[in-house]
C-alpha cells in the first residue's frame, strides 16, 4: 500500500511541486516518503546571550537534553528520506500526527496553525540557480515551541538560512538576546527575502527579452517568454498564500510570539506584499511581451507582403510591355502591325521605356512612404 502511495504522490507532483493530495481513502496522518528524498541531516544550534553550541546529531533523541533548558534551541532537519527518523523526531517534539503529516508530505500550501503549546508555520523557500536561469523551490516547515524551534527542509543542498546561522554564531544584532519566536521571525524573513534575488534575475531576463522581441523575434523568443510566464506563475502560487499565512500570525496573536516580535512580523509582511507586487508586475510584463511578439510577427509578415506587392506592382506593366512585343506581327500586311519592330533603336528604346516605368513606380512608392519599414520600434 505504501508503495502505491509513493508512486501516486510522484505522479501528482510531476506538473507542479505545490500540487499534492493523498490517494483516496488514505488514513489521516499517513506519512508518504518520496523514494528520491535524501536522508535526514540534523543540525542542532543551542544558544543564549553568553554561550553558543553547534553540532551535528545522529538521532533525534540527542536533542532531548537541550529542550528542557532556558536557552534557545534550533533543530534544523534537512532531508526527508528516512521515515523511522522522522517518526522518532515527531515523538521527541511531541508533534501531533497531522502536524507530522503536513511537514513531511510535501508540498503543502503555506499556512499557519496554532496548537497552544506549539505553532506550526509552513512556507515555501526559493533559491536562485547558480549557472542557469530558474530557481530551486522547496517546502520549509517551522514548529515553534516555548524555547525551541524545529525547522524541516526537503533537502540539505539549498537554503537561505546561512545568514541567520552566521548572526547567531558571531552574536550579531539582537538575535542572541531574543527568544525562539525571534528566531522563527528571522527564518521567515530570510525565506521572504530569498524571493528578491530570484525576481531580480527575472527582471533582467525580461529586459533582454523585450529587446529581443523588438529587434529580432524568433520562435525561441516565444519559448523563452512562455517559460518565464510559467515560472512567475509558480512564484505567485508560492508567495500569495505565504503572505496570508504571515498576516494570520499577526492577526491571530499567539502566546508563543511576544508583542515585540509581532512588530517585526509586520515588516516581514510588508516584504511579502512587495514580493507579490513584483511578481504581478513581471507577469504583466511577460504577458505584454507576448502581445508585442505577436504584433512584431504580424508586422513582419505585413512587411513581407508589402515587399512582394511592390515587386509585383513594378513587374505588372513591364510584363504587359514584354507581352505585347512578344506577339507575332507582320508589317507587310498592315502598317498597324507594330511598325516599331523594324526600328533601328527599337530594342534599346523598349528597355529604356520599361526601366523608366519601373523607376517611376519606385519613386511614387517612395514618395507615398510605402517603402519604409513600419515594423521597427524605436527604444527610448
Amino acid at each position: 500500500m505504501i508503495r502505491k502511495l509513493r508512486r501516486f504522490a510522484k505522479v501528482v507532483n510531476k506538473p507542479y511541486k505545490d500540487e499534492f493530495y493523498h490517494y483516496p481513502g488514505t488514513i489521516p496522518g499517513t506519512i508518504i516518503i518520496d523514494a528520491d528524498a535524501p536522508p535526514p541531516e540534523i543540525d542542532l544550534i543551542d544558544y543564549n546571550q553568553i554561550d553558543f553550541t553547534h553540532q551535528r546529531v545522529a538521532t533525534p533523541e540527542e536533542c532531548v537534553p537541550y529542550l528542557d533548558t532556558e536557552s534557545v534551541t534550533w533543530v534544523d532537519v534537512q532531508g526527508l528520506g528516512n521515515q523511522e527518523i522522522l517518526e522518532r523526531l515527531g515523538q521527541v517534539f511531541e508533534l501531533p500526527p497531522l502536524v507530522l503529516e503536513d511537514v513531511v508530505n510535501v508540498s503543502e500550501r503555506p499556512k499557519t496553525e496554532d496548537y497552544d503549546d506549539q505553532l506550526l508555520f509552513i512556507a515555501r523557500m526559493v533559491v536562485p540557480k547558480e549557472r542557469e536561469s530558474g530557481f530551486y523551490s522547496e517546502q520549509v516547515s517551522l514548529v515553534l515551541g516555548k524555547h525551541y524551534l524545529l525547522s524541516i527542509q526537503e533537502e540539505p543542498e539549498h537554503d537561505c538560512f546561512e545568514g541567520v546561522r552566521m548572526r547567531i554564531e558571531k552574536a550579531k544584532g539582537t538575535i542572541r538576546r531574543q527568544g525562539a519566536d525571534y528566531l522563527a521571525y528571522a527564518l521567515l524573513d530570510a525565506i521572504i527575502d530569498g524571493f528578491f534575488p530570484v525576481l531580480e534575475r527575472y527582471g533582467e531576463e525580461l529586459e533582454d527579452l523585450e529587446e529581443e522581441v523588438i529587434v529580432s523575434p524568433t520562435r525561441q523568443t516565444l519559448q523563452k517568454i512562455y517559460h518565464v510566464r510559467r515560472e512567475l506563475l509558480q512564484l505567485r502560487r508560492a508567495i500569495w498564500p505565504q503572505r496570508d499565512a504571515i498576516n494570520s500570525l499577526i492577526r491571530d496573536r499567539s502566546q508563543l510570539i511576544s508583542p515585540e516580535v509581532q512588530i517585526y512580523l509586520r515588516d516581514c509582511y510588508d516584504h511579502a506584499v512587495q514580493v507579490m507586487d513584483m511578481v504581478e508586475t513581471y507577469r504583466e510584463l511577460a504577458s505584454g511581451l507576448m502581445d508585442v511578439y505577436l504584433s512584431a510577427v504580424g508586422n513582419k509578415m505585413n512587411e513581407v507582403m508589402k515587399l512582394l506587392t511592390v515587386v509585383s506592382s513594378i513587374f505588372i506593366p513591364l510584363t504587359f510591355v514584354a507581352g505585347i512585343y512578344g506577339m507575332n506581327f507582320n508589317t507587310e500586311k498592315s502598317p498597324y502591325n507594330m511598325p516599331e519592330l523594324n526600328w533601328y533603336w527599337g530594342y534599346p528604346l523598349c528597355l529604356g521605356a520599361m526601366g523608366a516605368i519601373a523607376f517611376a513606380l519606385l519613386f511614387l512608392f517612395w514618395k507615398r512612404g510605402w517603402l519604409e519599414n513600419s515594423s521597427m520600434i524605436e527604444r527610448d
